[in-house]
């Protein structure tokens, strides 16, 4: 049985993790206390919402970097897939491989959707803004892939 979780809502404490990244590293979002964190879930690499999104970020990562915020996505793909992924597009930012979804159900974005009347359960692409005590500032659930990367830049200014 598969149980859905509430998504967390901003003013609540991120729950800290500690993921693989692309090359198998550890990385923990603690790791990033004192700055702003981007973090977003997406559903999969190499599928075309998904790309497009991650190619936004990476277009704006200059700006996030003038900003001082880090940009962190996260999906259930491996470390494999994440450094293929990385290398296709030239993502410049941290890609984190959550195979046994421990942050994507912690963080509620692992829900129950609906396409063309099929119910299955997946990741609902969402992005939270954190500040940099590690509360959640902002959530953005069911973000447009195209405009995302331009929307959280612009609340940031």
């Amino acid at each position: 049985m598969i149980k859905e979780v509430s998504m967390l809502e901003a003013g609540m404490k991120a729950p800290d993790f500690t993921l693989s990244d692309k090359d198998g590293k550890p990385v923990s979002l603690s790791d990033f206390a004192g700055r702003k964190v981007v973090l977003y879930f997406y559903p999969k690499d190499n599928t075309p919402g998904c790309t497009r999104q991650a190619c936004a970020f990476a277009g704006s990562y200059a700006a996030f970097c003038e900003k001082n915020v880090a940009v962190i996505g996260i999906s259930r793909d491996s470390v494999a897939s994440h450094q293929r992924f990385a290398e296709k597009y030239g993502l410049p930012f941290v890609l984190l491989a959550d195979p046994e979804r421990l942050e994507i159900e912690a963080y509620g974005v692992w829900q129950e959707k609906k396409n063309y009347g099929k119910v299955s359960f997946g990741v609902v692409r969402t992005t939270f803004i954190i500040d940099e005590n590690g509360n959640i500032e902002r959530v953005m659930p069911k973000v447009k892939p195209d405009t995302n990367a331009a929307e959280i830049l612009e609340y940031l200014s």
